[in-house]
């Protein structure tokens, strides 16, 4: 059958290729997009091969120092037998030793990502409003507090109520109002306490360098009893990276140029113009101290705040203000 001719306009004819060709142009689209994905991935070559220098530095120094102990025996035992008996006693304590401290730092580190496993699923699941996921939630806080007898009755409070019909949200909820609450208010008085020395310690000491020492002293015994109180204990290398993690939420909350704020504190309670130069200084390194503790509560704590609240500024502000007026009379 013939078709009539017919005329049409060239401007109304599109050429659409993804139309006639569905599956290819889509094909196109999905290696143009990997391409583009792998383009623009960072290369972590530069980290894989450090990591393998460190580990091939640290076989060698094992071995050195195995060589070095392994000649020195055999010198001791040229030298007398009892020399020699001894220096192996010595050693084998000191792989003892060597072995717990590991097993320390290893469990230590565990705990710490298992607080952090646990409150970045929590916020996952409150956000969800998951219950199931608050159910395992629950169980996991139970098992991180099981050795804690401050926490027996809040536990027992939880397993009783955890087949009731609660939603997801309020699970973490009641979690944190019978386990956490408690823990808050030793947190906060903490960090009150160590926020009163710094601001006393510096106000009258006469170097700067006794300043200095100090306030790092007590920011770091600061952080690792608020690990200690909320279960993480962690070790040396726990430590470490507990108050790396501190110090990154303190920037990325905006804690370290908190400076501005911390001086309008001060005036609008009115103390600056009744403080001389060197109690300022100590209210101001108080201020900053306590800012410290909120971070690592923040950091350290299990579960994220629902019914509760971190301290406030204000708080330790309206607790140095005492202070701050006897040292001024």
């Amino acid at each position: 059958m013939s078709r009539r001719p017919t005329s049409f306009n060239l401007d109304e004819v599109r050429y659409e290729p993804e139309e006639l060709y569905p599956e290819a142009e889509s094909e196109a689209q999905a290696a143009l997009d990997s391409a583009v994905s792998v383009a623009i991935q960072p290369m972590r070559r530069g980290r894989v091969w450090l990591g393998v220098l460190f580990a091939a530095v640290a076989i060698l120094i094992l071995f050195a120092v195995g060589i070095g102990l392994d000649n020195l025996i055999r010198a001791l035992f040229d030298r007398s037998n009892i020399l020699g008996w001894i220096a192996s006693v010595v050693t084998a304590l000191a792989a003892l030793a060597l072995i717990v401290i590991i097993v320390r730092e290893a469990a230590g580190l565990w705990r710490l990502r298992q607080v952090n496993h646990i409150h970045a699923h929590a916020v996952e699941v409150a956000a969800a409003d998951d219950r199931d996921g608050a159910v395992a939630i629950m169980r996991e806080i139970d098992a991180l507090y099981r050795r804690r007898p401050d926490t027996a009755r809040g536990r027992a409070y939880l397993a009783a109520h955890r087949g009731d019909i609660i939603d997801g949200r309020d699970l973490i909820g009641l979690a944190e109002t019978n386990l956490l609450l408690p823990l808050d208010e030793s947190a906060r008085r903490m960090v009150l306490s160590s926020a009163k020395r710094v601001a006393l310690v510096t106000a009258i000491s006469p170097r700067a360098v006794i300043d200095l020492l100090f306030v790092g002293s007590e920011i770091l015994r600061l952080i690792r009893r608020l690990a200690m109180l909320y279960g993480g204990r962690p070790g040396t290398i726990g430590f470490f990276r507990l108050t790396r993690e501190t110090i990154s939420h303190l920037a990325l909350t905006g804690g370290i140029a908190a400076g501005d704020s911390l001086i309008q504190q001060i005036i609008g309670h009115g103390v600056a113009a009744r403080l001389s130069a060197r109690l300022g200084e100590g209210v101001i390194n108080g201020l900053l101290t306590a800012r410290v503790g909120i971070a690592a509560i923040e950091v350290c704590r299990p579960l994220p705040f629902i019914n509760g609240s971190p301290p406030r500024i204000a708080d330790v502000m309206a607790a140095l203000r005492p202070l701050a007026k006897e040292k001024d009379e």
